[in-house]
């Protein structure tokens, strides 16, 4: 019997709370039988401009109610989204609607131009208004369309096309199945227990696997979805305190910079139940500086990665508030993933000893669309391969040391930048920190630390390295710290680039670690 596709999810839901609230976008509000018509009337035209089951149509926009009809509509339909990253380079957007085949482009006034020049013969329909070129218009499009329900797909349909983002080579496809969807809805469902009373700001960009629990899950048990176009820390603030939001997602620059703010407030936020964190290393000082501030929210931790729908392990607010070693850690495997902890030579090591972190999981990818090599390699052994550095404790709970690539081996050492970040980001007048490894003919590479001070704050590169020794073994503090006004390069998931930070120094150099 068929039960993992989105149908199942979303429709009981509908029939459930018809005039229940499903969406808020500023002055835009849908229930959940508004909801689902436009959805509806938004497959039927897809299907009317040649998009149908397997199909891919691809979308560049800011957050919005457009993005979950967009996201809906393909999962009721059996087309295949192809959410865009907002800081796509014109050659890898040219190379990934070439790649994947889109029929159709959707994009906002921002980002249509940019879809204009390298779009092909695809359809450009604009979402929202502005003086752009395009084909067609998003609510014409919608309105010309039928209220019809499609039938269900397969469960092994693909359902989403999601691209890595392209730190190196060419950017891959990860294609996403309904059953690997449906699976994580429920890997989400035994963690973070939600029902209709969640209120859920989409303040993480939509076009990122971190944001598919807000898109998917809390439709699907009855909540409402509100959102911020872009991360601003200020609108953050006053959409939580007028929506009375009680659950977003945020990783930890932003958090950072919610709190750096003057309009921050915890009378403000004081809706807030949960707060999920990940994407990046959580410093230390600032997730003790975040419970400090919001003593009563309870905080997640989440881990994945694209291919796996973004949640392999969750660490959760029990833990939070236990404190003590298990706040560095990434949590314990969500039910049915699996983790190994494996060398070089795809041995897996015990509780303690550090390797790649592997994985087994239902919710993972089918595969790298147009790379069977690629997946294969991902594949190897029967796991896939994350990347990440890290080890297991005695109790299960998954410690990440770093990312392969960004792993520094200077004089025969291998030093992890997230650890001497870490010690870094402890100073009081740090902003930002980022460590790469750079050129040394001494010691093969040499630690490099880039600082952005706290506004009106001074600090020194003696002042850096002195804190830095009193944290982390000698070998390990930066032999270089290099002081920055401006801030560090952020991606559109705002992860910080190291791929631009270490380019300059890398420039006709080949690394021993890609």
């Amino acid at each position: 019997m068929k039960e993992l596709v989105y149908h199942r999810f979303l429709l009981p839901t509908v029939e459930r709370l018809a005039d229940k609230t499903a969406v808020v976008d500023g002055d835009f509000r849908s229930s959940y039988a508004s909801h689902l018509e436009r959805v509806l009337r938004l497959g039927d035209a897809l299907h009317s401009l040649g998009v149908g089951p397997g199909d891919r149509f691809a979308v560049m926009a800011l957050n919005g109610h457009q993005m979950i009809e967009l996201y809906h509509a393909s999962l009721l339909t059996g087309a295949v989204i192809n959410p865009l990253n907002l800081k796509l380079a014109p050659k890898e957007l040219e190379f990934i609607l070439a790649d994947s085949g889109a029929k159709v482009c959707f994009a906002d006034a921002s980002f249509a131009p940019a879809i204009d020049k390298v779009r092909g013969s695809s359809r450009l329909v604009l979402v929202g208004s502005g003086d752009v070129a395009h084909d067609a218009a998003y609510e014409d499009l919608l309105g010309s369309g039928r209220a019809a329900l499609p039938p269900e797909p397969d469960e092994d349909s693909p359902a989403v096309l999601m691209y890595t983002g392209g730190t190196t080579g060419l950017p891959k496809g990860v294609v996403i199945a309904q059953r690997a969807l449906a699976l994580d809805l429920y890997k989400v469902a035994t963690r973070w227990a939600m029902d209709e009373r969640y209120v859920y700001l989409h303040q993480t960009p939509m076009f990122h696997a971190a944001s598919l629990g807000g898109i998917l899950a809390v439709p699907a048990v009855g909540g409402t979805t509100t959102s911020v176009p872009l991360f601003d820390p200020e609108r953050v603030v006053e959409v939580i305190e007028k929506d009375r939001v009680t659950m977003t997602v945020m990783v930890p620059t932003m958090i950072a910079m919610m709190l750096d703010h003057p309009s921050f407030d915890p009378s403000r936020v004081a809706s807030l139940a949960i707060l999920t964190y990940g994407a990046s290393p959580m410093p230390t000082a600032l997730l003790e500086r975040l419970m400090r501030a919001l003593p009563d929210v309870d905080l997640y931790q989440g881990y994945g990665m694209t291919e796996n729908c973004g949640l392999l392990t969750a660490l959760g607010p029990e833990e939070h508030r236990r404190g003590g070693d298990v706040l560095r850690s990434a949590g314990r495997p969500l039910p049915g993933s699996v983790v190994s902890i494996q060398d070089e030579q795809g041995r897996p090591l015990p509780p303690g000893e550090t390797g790649e972190v592997c994985a087994r999981a239902g919710n993972y990818m089918r595969e790298y669309w147009n790379r069977p090599g690629e997946t294969e390699v991902a594949f190897r052994g029967g796991w896939y391969h994350t990347g990440d550095v890290g080890y297991v404790d005695a109790d299960g709970y998954v410690y990440l040391v770093d990312r392969v690539k960004d792993m520094i081996v200077t004089g025969g050492e291998n030093v992890y930048s997230a650890e001497v970040e870490n010690a870094v980001a402890s100073h009081p007048a740090v902003a930002q920190v980022a460590v790469i490894g750079i050129p040394s003919e001494r010691w093969g590479e040499e630690v490099l630390a880039i600082v952005v001070a706290k506004p009106g704050v001074s600090v020194t590169e003696d002042e850096v390295k002195a804190w830095a020794r009193e944290r982390i073994a000698g070998y390990k503090v930066p032999k270089r710290v290099e002081l920055r006004a401006e801030p560090l390069p952020l991606s559109g998931a705002m992860k910080v680039l190291k791929r631009e930070l270490r380019a300059p120094y890398w420039e006709g150099k080949e690394r021993a670690v890609q």
